[in-house]
């Protein structure tokens, strides 16, 4: 008879979970593994509220496993560490993001592509080696392979940088691996949201000219004004989108609703890439002629192995970015997910872990 959340393992856990496709979350007493040689407990101070825990609190995605605790954008301070741990000393402070664990064997493992690796354990949601399920980081502790944690630099905000262990991580590796870096070429960013935000920060410490593409004219002055975007691009606008045509060197699309490809790929020039890191829950439809017409490129990116997502930790505290977050106590968490799916929030709620679970 399979063990309840809370007998499965010796170390006690608080967090809040969701029970059914409702997605509503409520409180969960449930246990984490003991720290083994090669493990490192955190304390879990903040946590980022992403996108995609909403999906899987919903079971959007058809694979749900309930209960779940979501969360996968947690910072925190150790706690404990295994004895053979080398790079982590008690009270230091650390970030866990989307994956916990994988073979560390295969070709994707031995290039620190841990997160293309075919045996991925999700910090949530999934299974660890030992068959029990991950628990996430809307949870007071969390006990972490010393390889799946990140050093988080001293000079980023704690509230502010979590969100970067997804949302950061997101459009950093493929403006990485596309090339899209280059100082003086012209960066297009879909969706002003989590990802997007981010990605014109990135974009202009890379020194790319950054345009905002919107179907929401409400956000231009935000846009340009605070997060220092060159310019802004209403979808809307037949006129602007029409004078745009053939202007920018890469299009970073982090719109996660149905939306049309063949406005966007007007948009690039000869040689241009269309990347996408949006997770619609249908296909896209994919327009076969501006790509051969233009030579164009349309790729996807999925969040970074562990020594890429250092290197953005890195990049993000050397040149100041961090996400613009909305601080909220656990209890507001189902006010939140009803905001985050009408995209009413700027631009990531994060909550205060360690202040709202220490009753």
């Amino acid at each position: 008879m399979a063990k309840s959340p809370d007998q499965e393992h010796p170390c006690k856990a608080f967090g809040w979970a969701a029970r059914d496709k409702s997605g509503l979350l409520s409180p969960l007493c449930f246990s984490r593994r003991e720290n083994g040689d090669e493990d490192v407990t955190i304390k879990i101070l903040f946590c980022g509220v992403c996108h995609s825990d909403l999906h899987v609190a919903k079971n959007e995605w058809g694979f749900t496993n309930y209960p779940v605790v979501p969360g996968h954008e947690m910072v925190g301070t150790v706690m404990k560490v295994g004895s053979d741990v080398k790079k982590f000393k008690v009270g230091e402070r650390v970030g866990v993001g989307v994956i916990v664990g994988s073979c560390k064997k295969c070709e994707s493992c031995q290039q620190d592509l841990e997160n293309y690796c075919p045996q991925t354990i999700f910090t949530y949601n999934s299974h660890y080696t030992d068959g029990t399920k991950t628990y996430g980081g809307y949870s007071d502790m969390i006990v972490v392979d010393e390889r799946y944690v990140l050093r988080f630099p001293d000079n980023l905000p704690l509230e502010g940088g979590a969100p970067l262990l997804c949302a950061g991580i997101t459009v950093y590796s493929p403006m990485k691996y596309y090339g899209m870096t280059e100082p003086g070429k012209h960066l297009g960013v879909a969706g002003l949201g989590g990802l997007g935000h981010v990605a014109v920060k990135m974009g202009k410490a890379f020194g790319l000219k950054v345009t905002v593409i919107s179907s929401s004219p409400k956000k231009e002055t935000e846009a340009i004004e605070r997060l220092g975007a060159d310019s802004f691009l209403v979808t809307s606008d037949p006129a602007k989108m029409k004078a745009a045509l053939g202007t920018m060197d890469y299009i970073i699309d982090t719109v996660s609703a149905v939306h049309p490809l063949l406005p966007l790929l007007s948009l690039l020039k000869l040689n241009g890439k269309l990347v996408t890191v949006g997770l619609p829950d249908k296909p896209l439809e994919l327009p076969i002629f501006p790509l051969v017409l233009g030579r164009k490129l349309v790729g996807g990116s999925d969040i970074g192995g562990m020594k890429e997502t250092q290197e953005m930790l890195d990049f993000c505290a050397k040149h100041g970015i961090a996400a613009d977050v909305e601080v909220i106590q656990m209890d507001y968490i189902n006010t939140a997910m009803e905001r985050l799916a009408k995209s009413d929030v700027r631009y990531r709620f994060v909550i205060d872990v360690a202040s709202s679970l220490s009753q």
